[in-house]
């Protein structure tokens, strides 16, 4: 899928008759002779197509066709992987849609919801919180129909598609085009399902600390200005009678700009009743702290904990950095950028391992924390310093992150592989943005079982 939000691959099922002549009432025009050669040329291509993995799709999908008599009318699904199973799983959860590609190559089209939890694809069930928002991208203008329950409720010409809504139902996006002075149909979504929040859904875990678990707060780590000093500290979440623990030294995230170790208290102790020893710190914000205001607090907190870890029961040589969203960011370019490490005496060589979730590694934009200097954002982005040596980096994102995130974790993950750092990819189904986090102090939290197997 173009917006990347699910790893989706846009898979055109092999039943497609782009670039084999007209169809439909145009096909009807032709002369008889013709006719019969346009649709063998169309069985041919469609045999070339199907592969073992797709065929029984297909025969599913012909005999459907040839019952409806919409044989001019091409299925795209959206799966994540070329697979049968992973293509009937996208087909039964409504992650596809239908165009007449013989009109036009649909190839780029996306319709989205969008709101602070993350990005959301047809099929998908969104709670529709305060400014959800959904969002279409065509390849090329088109007449754009969105419809809520069946209802037209706004009309639009375009290729690009942004609208606030209004309320919960179905929505659903028509794209038309004219030809020839005659406006056709061509591009019809599934739908995607906006429904009101459910009190439970996102309920914060608790801040209880297990039986096994202790937490020492408000450890100082560095010093600074008065008016830092409460970002200059640290939590440990310490497992109780534990001695060489594993240490995960956590970054958090909010956009560079916001958030605080306190908040990460359930994470703390999710990990540390699990024998590994949690440390969750804080840092400057932007902008009235710009970069690199947060990555220089992350390395005096790693220094501090390589040097101290050990009266708390941690294994110094066995420190793993992690961090979520700006955190990741953070963890990575802390594992990759020597630099910062160095102005303690230190080096990324005694960083175990790297745990980045739903991370940003290429810096664009994003003036208020990096400043305009495009120099300044290359070298604040990790993906400018993958190079070997470097720690193993586990890399996760998730089906319903924002925008952009999954292709930079896929891109990221490649990038080191290329340069022969160990890394392992993990895609994280039915998670967004923000429930990543508030769902990893499950039991069954598939985040927090690649975390512990990535520490073993």
């Amino acid at each position: 899928m173009t917006r990347g939000a699910t790893a989706a691959l846009l898979l055109l099922l092999p039943f497609s008759t782009e670039g084999l002549g007209p169809s439909g009432p145009a096909l009807q025009r032709l002369e008889p002779e013709r006719v019969a050669a346009v649709r063998a040329a169309r069985e041919r291509f469609t045999r070339e197509r199907v592969t073992p993995e797709t065929a029984s799709i297909y025969e599913d999908h012909r005999a459907t066709r040839d019952e409806a008599g919409v044989g001019n009318v091409t299925l795209h699904v959206l799966a994540t992987a070329r697979e049968e199973a992973a293509m009937r799983a996208s087909l039964a959860e409504g992650r596809s849609y239908v165009a007449h590609d013989w009109l036009c190559d649909p190839t780029g089209f996306w319709f989205a919801a969008s709101n602070n939890l993350g990005v959301f694809e047809m099929g998908d069930r969104v709670p529709l919180l305060g400014k959800t928002r959904l969002a279409a991208q065509l390849p090329l203008p088109a007449r754009l129909k969105l419809f809520r329950n069946g209802e037209l409720v706004h009309r639009a010409e375009g290729a690009k598609l942004e609208f606030a809504a209004t309320g919960v139902g179905a929505w659903r996006l028509e794209a038309w085009l004219v030809v020839d002075g005659e406006e056709r149909p061509w591009i019809s979504s599934n739908a995607i399902y906006l429904e009101a929040p459910s009190p439970d859904a996102m309920r914060l875990p608790s801040s209880a600390l297990a039986p096994n678990v202790e937490a020492k707060k408000d450890i100082v780590y560095t010093t600074g200005k008065p008016e830092d000093e409460a970002k200059h500290k640290l939590d440990l979440y310490i497992p109780v009678g534990r001695k060489k623990a594993p240490v995960f030294l956590f970054i958090h995230g909010g956009a560079w700009r916001s958030g605080d170790r306190a908040m990460y208290a359930p994470l703390g102790n999710r990990f540390a009743r699990e024998r590994i020893l949690t440390v969750a710190i804080s840092y400057r914000l932007a902008p009235r702290n710009p970069h690199p205001a947060q990555i220089e607090d992350a390395a005096a907190a790693f220094a501090w904990v390589a040097r101290n870890i050990g009266k708390y029961g941690g294994d110094p040589k066995r420190v793993y950095v992690g961090g979520h969203s700006a955190g990741a960011h953070l963890a990575a370019l802390l594992a990759l950028d020597a630099r910062y490490l160095a102005r303690h005496g230190l080096s990324p060589k005694l960083i175990k391992g790297t745990v980045v979730m739903s991370g940003v590694y290429q810096i664009r934009g994003l003036e208020s924390v990096f400043g305009k200097d495009e120099r300044i954002r290359t070298e604040a982005s990790p993906m400018s310093h993958v190079k070997a040596p470097a720690p193993p980096f586990l890399i996760t994102y998730c089906q319903w992150d924002y925008l952009g995130l999954p292709l930079q974790a896929r891109r990221f993950h490649a990038a080191l592989q290329k340069a022969r750092t160990s890394s392992r990819l993990v895609f994280i189904p039915r998670q967004s943005h923000i429930s990543e986090m508030v769902n990893i102090v499950k039991d069954d939290d598939a985040t927090a079982r690649a975390v512990r197997a990535f520490m073993r």
